[in-house]
């Protein structure tokens, strides 16, 4: 029994007769180390906690009280999403509207990104100062762009009046509830600069070698790009996509400088979510039942945002990854 006793440390990997201790001089260095790490990190974690974390617990609360910012809240449970769901028509149609934006906004931006990067792409004169516009518009403040916008699409701005050159009467843009989502795509098409950045630094990054590849099995140049630039390109427009979504689905400044929001909005045509929020929270101080409209805007961006990376599996190539 007592030679299996002393083989025992001996069998772990340590002396007969010696304890594996950790020396103090590695266990103060650690703490040192662990100190230092909170030391830096306090910004972040506390910027977490007050900012961000914090708020989110107190709009869930929030959301199931009626609460005017002054008063004290008053908990009623779940009827702010009732209301929200079976009573309220502007809701429904501010997330249709919402819906309507996102599905042609989205997939236009990624299209007409796609262009633009292979366009500039290419191997041509002045190629530098193509890309400098192309990203010049998102550098410039959303509100200041959203303002331009509101000036040319005037019923006597600057489209209208090109339109006039070709005999085409112009619509009134923002007044009319036909035109008003189509001149805020517009506007966000208008700032597609940062993922075509995106998509061009990623070009730069396929190998030659497959172009050469496909060159010498006769593919095309469109063969090329579908077969080779678009699966390689499929991590890049997926980023674009999602943030996109999110982006859309949160829409807010060019709605609120063209069309004033929900309470301008011509026929309700206008509406979008985060607007409809801000009026209920800032304008009619309905603090509980804007907090529930937040959440419903959340789940509804977590969900299109799930069903994104779901089919993602079937269309997104990863060059590591082994299927």
């Amino acid at each position: 029994m007592t030679d299996l006793a002393e083989a025992a440390p001996a069998r772990a990997g340590a002396a007969p007769g010696r304890t594996l201790t950790r020396p103090a001089g590695l266990r103060s260095r650690r703490r040192k180390e662990a100190l230092w790490f909170y030391l830096f990190a306090s910004p972040w974690i506390i910027g977490f906690l007050v900012f961000l974390l914090g708020p989110m617990v107190t709009s869930i609360y929030l959301s199931l009280t009626d609460w005017d910012s002054f008063t004290t809240p008053n908990f009623v449970g779940l009827d702010n999403y009732r209301q929200l769901l079976t009573e309220d028509p502007v809701f429904w149609t501010a997330l249709k509207n919402t819906i309507y934006y996102s599905a042609v906004s989205v997939p236009l931006g990624l299209l007409l990104g796609l262009w633009l990067a292979n366009l500039l792409n290419k191997q041509v004169r002045a190629r530098k100062l193509f890309r400098t516009l192309i990203y010049l518009p998102t550098l410039v403040p959303l509100v200041a762009a959203a303002m331009v916008f509101k000036m040319v699409l005037m019923p006597s701005g600057a489209l209208n009046d090109l339109l006039g050159v070709f005999g085409i009467p112009g619509p009134t843009w923002l007044l009319d509830p036909t035109w008003v989502k189509p001149s805020l795509i517009l506007l966000s098409v208008w700032g597609v600069g940062s993922a075509t950045v995106l998509l061009l630094a990623a070009m730069k990054g396929i190998p030659k070698e497959l172009y050469e590849a496909a060159e010498v099995d006769g593919a095309s140049s469109m063969r090329q790009f579908w077969s080779i630039t678009v699966p390689q390109l499929t991590p890049i427009i997926f980023f674009n996509l999602v943030m996109g979504i999110i982006g859309a689905f949160q829409v807010f400044s060019q709605v609120y400088v063209l069309t004033r929001g929900a309470t301008q909005a011509p026929e309700d045509a206008s509406v979008m979510m985060v607007p409809f929020l801000f009026d209920q929270a800032f304008s009619f101080y309905h603090m509980g039942y804007a907090s529930a409209i937040s959440w419903l805007l959340f789940l509804v961006i977590l969900g299109f945002t799930l069903i994104a990376f779901r089919t993602a599996r079937k269309w997104v190539f990863y060059e590591t990854e082994v299927k």
